[in-house]
């Protein structure tokens, strides 16, 4: 029997929805009969995750599900560094178990709050010009099937694997995701403050010396502030405190930890993630490599001229492309730029000139922040859009997973 529902609301506030059943399963068991339920009764299922994404997603007024009762590891494979973990884990949970095994995620991003299932298949990524997004780091997954059956998706069906890494959920519902990590390692972090030319001169530079390298850039200094980032004056390299980068290099290290200031040496995920307060809503897309510097220059030009009241930081990170059907970095080798507007402002002009920018360039977003693509522009700009629309009306032909977000670019 299917819990009553109520009001859902994401960390942020900017999405909501009223649901007919909530569920919290706390067994593979129990969430295929809650899915099978509901499509019993004609009900579209979503996932909440942690509610970390700023589009609407998992808004439904069917099912919706939390899997924060299926948490921890189930299994590591040591010898091929292989862990299989439940779907409602969080990536800093995770992070904890690893390194009491020895191990480290490949690369993480600076959020480490999210469960695993909804930050991977949204395409969430960290930074480093040669490593992929989280989702490159899966190897399976079991998915609950709209009539509560399991599928079992790895190497064995490469198709079902590229399609359902970056999936918004759109495949089934995820109990269990396999990752291939690695050794664990040390990293040693290093923080300084430059002007913004400066920062475009050693930009390729950076990107092809550290394993690790990305920017705030501040167009005032309060924008610091706006996420949480440390007063680098003592470590500047100029005099401005306005239209500035707050630098960040991070590469593996064999040195013990150690932490003084704006230079820390930790263990892998105690290094990645940073602090933010929810108190911003995002949009972020992928550009191609070649043309980061000029879309970033653009951005800048568009906030200092026509929207100097737009304060929040730009953050510009490196991704390697990967191989998910619907990544936002399907082969193509990306930086991501994203901009926020300030709750409670109207923030959507500035934020659709942003769009406007970043589209000359053939950018994708991450799904799980704002952006403005619709049906066509996602058959414009994913060559395999076509493939896995077909796969997902294969595994569920009623559209039992999407709802009115999804459908309108998917179904």
């Amino acid at each position: 029997m299917l819990d009553s529902g109520g009001h859902w609301r994401n960390w942020v506030g900017n999405q909501s929805c009223i649901v007919r059943h909530k569920g919290a399963p706390d067994s593979e068991a129990a969430l295929a009969e809650m899915v099978r339920e509901a499509t019993a009764l004609g009900l579209n299922v979503r996932c909440a995750g942690s509610g970390h994404s700023f589009t609407p997603v998992v808004a439904t007024s069917g099912l919706l599900l939390t899997l924060s009762g299926m948490q921890g590891v189930v299994n590591i494979d040591q010898a091929r560094k292989r862990v299989s973990v439940r779907a409602g884990t969080t990536i800093n949970q995770l992070g904890k178990v690893l390194k009491s095994s020895g191990l480290s995620l490949i690369n993480q991003g600076d959020i480490d709050s999210q469960a695993l299932a909804g930050a991977l298949t949204t395409g969430t990524h960290g930074t480093g010009a040669k490593l992929g997004n989280m989702a490159s780091q899966i190897v399976g997954m079991r998915l609950i099937q709209p009539d509560g059956s399991i599928l079992v998706v790895d190497e064995t069906t490469p198709d079902l694997l590229e399609a359902a890494r970056v999936s918004v959920g759109m495949l089934g519902v995820i109990s269990e995701i396999t990752l291939q990590t690695m050794d664990a390692y040390n990293l040693h972090e290093k923080l300084w403050r430059c002007d913004f030319d400066e920062c475009m001169e050693q930009h390729d530079e950076l990107a092809a010396k550290h394993r690790h390298f990305g920017f705030f850039w501040c167009p005032v200094p309060e924008s610091r502030h706006c996420y949480c980032l440390p007063d680098t004056a003592a470590v500047s390299t100029t005099s401005k405190t306005s239209d500035v980068c707050e630098m960040k290099v991070i590469d593996i290290t064999d040195r013990p930890p150690m932490e003084q200031a704006f230079e820390k040496i930790a263990y892998s995920s105690e290094i990645y993630p940073i602090e933010y307060i929810p108190n911003f809503h995002e949009l972020e897309y992928a550009v191609p490599v070649a043309h980061g510097k000029d879309a970033v220059q653009a951005v800048r030009k568009l906030m200092l001229e026509k929207h100097p009241t737009c304060i929040y930081p730009i953050e510009y990170r490196f991704t390697a492309g990967d191989s998910g059907w619907i990544s936002p970095f399907y082969q193509q080798d990306s930086i991501t730029l994203s901009v926020s507007g300030e709750p409670g402002t109207d923030y959507w002009e500035y934020l659709k000139d942003v769009d406007t920018i970043l589209r000359q360039y053939g950018s994708r977003p991450h799904w799980g922040k704002l952006h403005f693509l619709g049906a066509e522009d996602v058959t414009a700009l994913y060559p395999r859009a076509g493939d896995f629309r077909a796969l997902r009306a294969r595994v569920d032909p009623e559209g039992r997973f999407l709802n009115d977000h999804l459908r309108q670019l998917f179904a």
